[in-house]
C-alpha cells in the first residue's frame, strides 16, 4: 500500500498563487487595509512572505535587493518589525507597490 502524500496548507497555498498572481496581489492588498484599520502586522508581513515564496523565494529575493537572506526571512517573519525602508524593497522587488487612494 503506496502512502497517499498529504500537503500542507502552505504548500496549497504557494501552488494556488503561483497560478493565480492576480489573486495574490489581492491578498497583499486586503491584508494592507486590514493591517490599516486594526494594525495587525503580522497578516501583512505574513502576506509578503508568501508573496516572497511564489515569487521564487528568500534566496532570490535577496539576490535581487542585495539584503541579507536571513535578515529578509526575520523582516517577513511574524514577530518581526521591518525598517520602512526594507518593506519598500521587497515590494519593489516584487513588482508590487503602496498606493494612497
Amino acid at each position: 500500500m503506496s502512502k497517499r502524500k498529504i500537503r500542507t496548507f502552505d504548500e496549497i497555498q504557494l501552488e494556488h498563487y503561483k497560478k493565480h498572481p492576480r489573486e495574490l496581489k489581492s491578498y497583499i492588498q486586503v491584508a494592507l487595509d486590514e493591517y490599516q484599520k486594526d494594525g495587525n502586522e503580522k497578516a501583512f508581513l505574513s502576506a509578503l512572505s508568501v508573496a516572497t515564496r511564489v515569487y521564487g523565494g528568500f534566496s532570490k529575493l535577496s539576490r535581487e535587493t542585495g539584503l541579507n537572506r536571513e535578515n529578509l526571512y526575520r523582516a517577513l517573519s511574524d514577530h518581526a518589525d521591518p525598517k520602512f525602508s526594507t518593506v519598500i524593497q521587497v515590494l519593489n522587488t516584487l513588482k508590487l507597490s503602496l498606493k494612497i487612494a
